[in-house]
């Protein structure tokens, strides 16, 4: 039987902290994965924005201003093919170059901020339009500036058609660049989704993880006080029979005491007045005799209070008040002490072990009265109140310094005797300083 006890305490009082320890691990594991997976996502987030949207959205400025630039051109060369026969077209030259400047700006511009997914081809195809547009204008003022303003109106008519070309073509650009900026807004959207699915799922598995974790605790926990519960109860049990065992042994030697010893010396005394009353009147063994009668029954007395203060007579004859009214005066004679000493409320029975217990709750008290507190006087209180009895012991002397880690083995016998009589037992200050013991125990006890 011992062994299997020893074997399952063993393995009930393994430790959880490793347990605990894994759970830790593995939901700190889950929150550097999920930081992990969530900052790359925001990384990708950030370059996509900074990457497509933001120079798609530069791009398309400049776009605009070509496509302003073209518009304005356009209206330019359709107010040069509407002017009289015979005004010049160089007067135009100052116009067309203006434009020409800020379109080639406009279209350097462009290729800087122009998005990644922009093809060479499309980017030629600009660059050649555009040349030849100019070309055929260069063309157009040089054949106005020899006087053939015929043909230059013509070359600027098919100019015209080049200009519309170039027009298209940058408006098929702005096109694309708001379906690239759709096509990111729905890529944007999909990522904050999927990390929002994985905040979700993260959350779900920390939450499983603090929930395992913590009914693993309680549990752990429920245990642990199932075996202090019993631990507590054992110690109870023990010392329940350990003071049993100590009264029984004290009302034993008590008894040995009073009966046996007592039986002794009194024999011893009556011998000796007897041989007393033998001896020849006016011999000196008379004297020697009587001396001897008072020793022994000097130590007749001295007994019989040893066997009181051990286990009084009195508490099994008379019960707890008649054994009070005979101890505390016997303890202003020992201790030296003024014992104040108080009864009140309807009086009932205390007897058999309680009275005991409340008995030894009282000796113990006056004891460290006696002993530690350095006052003079004491109070003793009994009170009888419906269903408790309450006895209390005050002095104003230096009071008792309990340590949180130290306690006086009086003191956890107080408390031990209290739980044995399903009662409380507390220590005070009183106002005047000092230290006051209050024991309350419920009827019936």
């Amino acid at each position: 039987m011992y062994p299997h006890c020893v074997a399952r305490l063993q393995e009930s009082n393994r430790s959880p902290t490793p347990r605990l320890l894994f759970g830790l691990f593995v939901t700190l594991v889950a929150l550097v994965a999920c930081t992990w997976y969530m900052t790359i996502q925001i990384a990708g987030l950030r370059a996509l924005q900074k990457g497509l949207i933001e120079r798609s959205r530069r791009d398309s400025l400049q776009l605009l201003r070509i496509q302003n630039d073209l518009h304005s051109l356009a209206i330019s060369m359709r107010d040069v093919l509407d002017v009289r026969q015979g005004q010049s077209l160089s007067s135009w030259s100052a116009e067309f170059q203006r434009l020409r400047l800020d379109l080639e700006d406009g279209f350097r511009l462009e290729n800087q901020v122009a998005p990644a997914d922009r093809t060479p081809e499309q980017r030629e195809y600009l660059q050649a339009s555009l040349v030849q547009f100019w070309a055929a204008m260069d063309h157009a003022f040089d054949l106005a500036a020899t006087g053939r303003d015929k043909d230059a109106r013509e070359q600027i008519r098919q100019s015209l058609q080049r200009q519309a070309a170039l027009s298209v073509a940058v408006a098929r650009q702005l096109v694309e660049n708001n379906d690239s900026e759709k096509q990111a807004t729905v890529r944007i959207a999909e990522i904050y989704d999927r990390v929002q699915g994985q905040v979700y799922r993260f959350l779900a598995a920390t939450v499983a993880a603090i929930l395992l974790t913590s009914l693993y605790l309680i549990r752990t926990n429920r245990r642990l006080f199932a075996q202090l519960a019993q631990l507590s109860e054992q110690r109870r049990e023990l010392a329940q029979k350990l003071i049993s065992a100590q009264e029984s042994t004290l009302r034993s030697i008590s008894l040995e005491l009073h009966d046996e010893f007592g039986q002794i010396l009194t024999a011893i005394g009556s011998m000796l007045r007897r041989a007393g009353n033998h001896a020849p009147a006016g011999s000196p063994l008379i004297s020697e005799l009587r001396e001897a009668g008072e020793v022994a029954q000097s130590a007749l007395q001295h007994v019989r209070g040893l066997s009181q203060s051990l286990h009084p007579v009195m508490l099994d004859e008379q019960g707890l008040e008649q054994t009070l009214g005979w101890y505390l005066p016997e303890v202003e004679r020992q201790n030296g002490l003024a014992i104040h000493y108080e009864k009140s409320g309807a009086s009932f029975p205390v007897e058999g072990t309680s009275a005991v217990h409340i008995y030894r709750v009282l000796q113990e008290a006056l004891n460290n009265v006696a002993r530690h507190s350095g006052a003079g006087e004491a109070w003793v209180r009994l009170r009888f109140q419906p269903g408790v009895l309450e006895l209390e012991v005050e002095d104003h002397g230096t009071g008792i310094a309990i340590s949180p880690g130290k306690r006086g083995l009086g003191l956890v016998a107080l408390r031990e005797r209290a739980e044995l009589l399903n009662g409380a037992v507390e220590l005070v200050r009183p106002r005047e300083g000092g230290t006051l013991v209050r024991l309350k125990v419920p009827r019936g006890n």
